[in-house]
């Protein structure tokens, strides 16, 4: 410990024996390093807030919000383009200077750097910008801030405005370009189909009638299969009646058991006609009465030879000859519509060279229909768009913070570098003589002196200075503390400047 306290009193012995080259250099190194901070020009930032509206009715109706939304964050990306800050450069007393193309783009390439426009939240983007042009004063470079931030604001109003309606529009000549385009291939394809079909009528349409043709013959063939099994079936059923039928009944005097038979028998016929099933009330009832009278008829005279012709009979023999008449031109139809389907077949196997080539020009003619249709509705909804951002202003925007005065620069932070370069200066003052010292061999104390040297040191002659000495040595002191509270003096003089400076922006 105790060497530690013997090497700073050295090395404080070392510096105070040199303090006029400490004093020297502090004031070499300030004043250059004050020099430089006062070339360093003040920086002024303005800000402004701006809030974009994108709820509108009448535009999420017409389904364009999403559009809406991309419009503003290609405005927010473009904000900053080269073309929108040339007109900032041009509009502002940037441009004053500006002669030569050159001079232009290196002018916008520092304006690029100097402008943000930040998103803060979806609607609502924050535009700055700083301004620290040298051959300006601290107040005419504030003002030029402003106006660049106001500038970017006009901007943005007219990218916003004007520039989206302009964009509908020459949107809207490139869509009549492709459509007017799009119109001739399809008059030519359909011409070319023309001619085939002309050529070819089986192949009309791509061959598309020959199948539609043929797909409806096929289904007529299965319904008119299902039309005979009916019609087999019903004649089956009325052979069956016609069976258990008697051709003739008794006269006035005989056969009443059999014609009463007759008479429920052509019942249960008619019933069973009308589709009635065998559980019905009225058939087991009919049914009943057909037992009983058929066994008191066993007991009557069976001689056909005798009696009337039984209606009934006959009426089922006119249905017979009616049903299997419908079944013979069903089969007639079912055999007409075969030899048609195995002739369109036929034509399909026989020329696939003709029935590829249609189906190539009936899919060209549909994809460019297709292409004409979906260019005719694009052109039709770019239309109610432009006519909504027109009439309703699709993008309406408000200013929430109007361009601000910068009052105080946002850099450099002078004050911080005077003081800094005040320390600076100390502390290379204090290690020049402590440096110096370092190099020539002497020593401060009688124990550094025993230390480095391993010899006993037996004692120390002190200093004894006479009047005259004592009154230099005092002069000498003064003048040192005088360059030292001068040093100090002027920073607080560059201080007071600078906050002066500031006031008269403000």
């Amino acid at each position: 410990m105790n060497s530690l306290y013997d090497e700073i009193l050295s090395a404080l012995h070392s510096i105070w024996h040199r303090r006029w080259l400490a004093l020297a250099v502090a004031w070499a190194i300030c004043l250059i390093g004050w020099m430089a901070v006062a070339m360093v020009p003040n920086t002024y930032e303005s800000k402004a807030r701006i809030y974009v509206q994108l709820d509108d009715a009448l535009a999420q109706q017409v389904g364009i919000v999403a559009d809406r939304k991309r419009d503003i964050e290609r405005i927010r990306q473009t904000l900053t383009s080269a073309v929108n800050l040339e007109k900032v450069v041009r509009s502002t007393r940037i441009g004053d200077n500006v002669t030569t193309p050159k001079q232009m783009e290196g002018t916008v390439l520092g304006l690029a750097t100097d402008i943000k426009v930040v998103s803060e939240q979806d609607n609502l983007f924050r535009i700055s910008a700083i301004s620290s042009d040298g051959s300006l004063s601290d107040a005419e470079n504030a003002q030029l801030a402003q106006d660049i931030v106001q500038k970017m604001i006009d901007i943005f109003r007219e990218e916003n405005l004007a520039g989206n309606r302009s964009e509908v529009a020459e949107t809207l000549d490139f869509v009549n370009e492709q459509l007017a385009q799009r119109e001739k291939e399809l008059e030519a394809a359909e011409q070319r189909r023309l001619v085939f079909e002309a050529s070819h009528p089986e192949m009309i349409q791509g061959g598309e009638a020959s199948r539609r043709q043929l797909e409806g013959s096929r289904g007529q063939l299965r319904n008119i299969d299902a039309d005979i099994a009916a019609a087999e079936s019903a004649v089956a059923a009325i052979r069956g009646q016609l069976a258990g039928t008697p051709r003739t009944v008794a006269g006035a005097g005989g056969g009443g058991a059999r014609a009463s038979l007759a008479q429920a028998n052509a019942d249960l016929a008619s019933m069973r006609a009308r589709g009635l099933t065998d559980s019905h009330p009225d058939v087991i009832a009919v049914k009943n009465q057909i037992s009983t009278l058929r066994a008191a008829a066993q007991n009557e005279r069976t001689d056909d030879s005798v009696g009337m012709p039984n209606p009934a009979y006959s009426s089922l023999q006119s249905i017979l000859a009616d049903r299997e008449a419908s079944v013979q031109a069903l089969r007639a139809r079912r055999t007409a519509l075969q030899a048609e389907i195995s002739s369109l077949t036929a034509n399909q196997i026989d020329n696939p060279e003709v029935a590829a080539e249609a189906q190539r020009i009936s899919r060209d003619y549909d994809v460019l229909r297709q292409q004409y249709d979906k260019l005719l509705r694009d052109r039709e909804e770019l239309r109610l768009r432009g006519e909504v951002k027109t009439e309703r202003d699709a993008v309406k925007f408000e200013v929430v913070d109007p361009p601000t005065t910068p009052r105080q620069p946002v850099a450099p932070n002078r004050p911080i570098l005077l003081a800094a370069v005040l320390f600076l200066g100390i502390g290379a003052g204090g290690g020049a003589a402590f440096g110096i010292g370092q190099l020539r061999s002497t020593f401060a104390t009688t124990a550094r002196l025993e230390r480095l040297t391993g010899l006993p040191v037996l004692g120390s002659i002190s200093l004894n200075l006479t009047e005259a000495a004592r009154k230099l040595r005092w002069r000498r002191l003064t003048y040192f503390f005088a360059g030292s509270a001068g040093l100090v003096g002027i920073f607080i003089l560059l201080l007071a400047m600078e906050f002066v400076q500031r006031g008269m922006v403000a």
